[in-house]
């Protein structure tokens, strides 16, 4: 043990340090890192040619266990008693880099368009530039279901254009880009709509 560091178990919780601190690399935080660090392998198979035919479906399974990782992090958290601001900080940005990342490499491959990927993009970064407002006027922004739906459309609108399948599930794959869209704009729209004292509160 060293000191005010040293980490005890308290039964039925987290892990603490000896001055009743969550430990920051507890088990939904280093699930967070792990999603970071599967980003660029991901990337890498998605556009190289160094595994054969195999590629895509090394990108998807490591998509697929990132994409877990997204669901389990939170959830661990909350039931466990782990939350910390480092996985308030990191869990978001970690979802945005392996999204954002996927449709980038969508578009050389032809699968989807620019335009497309800037419009997603832009979405995020406008939301977290309202989370970072409101954060500094101490007004916490609940996610909505709106943008979980948003969420849960990308990723399986992703998980079926890396399969590339053909037939069917690449007719499924061009509805799930349009539902996407959508539910991109209109998480957008709710987002601002719901908390548009964060743009008005101090004057315009």
């Amino acid at each position: 043990m060293t000191g005010d560091f040293a980490k005890v178990k308290v039964t039925g919780a987290a892990e603490y340090d000896l001055i009743g601190r969550v430990d920051v690399m507890n088990l939904p935080n280093k699930l967070t890192v792990l999603r970071v660090i599967m980003v660029p392998f991901f990337v890498f198979f998605m556009l190289t040619g160094v595994g054969g035919a195999a590629n895509k479906w090394i990108a998807l399974i490591i998509f697929c266990v990132a994409s877990l990782t997204d669901m389990l992090d939170g959830k661990i958290a909350r039931a466990r008693n782990l939350v910390t601001n480092f996985g308030k900080f990191m869990d978001p940005l970690a979802d945005k880099l392996l999204v954002c990342s996927a449709m980038i490499c969508m578009i050389p491959l032809g699968k989807l368009q620019a335009w497309f990927v800037i419009v997603i993009i832009a979405r995020e970064f406008i939301i977290s530039g309202f989370r970072l407002v409101a954060a500094d006027n101490d007004i916490v922004i609940a996610a909505s279901y709106w943008g979980k739906f948003k969420t849960v459309s990308q990723m399986f609108m992703l998980i079926l254009l890396i399969a590339d399948l053909g037939g069917a599930f690449n007719m499924i794959a061009q509805v799930l880009i349009w539902v996407s869209l959508v539910l991109t704009i209109v998480s957008l729209i709710d987002y601002i709509a719901k908390n548009v004292q964060v743009l008005t509160q101090g004057g315009m």
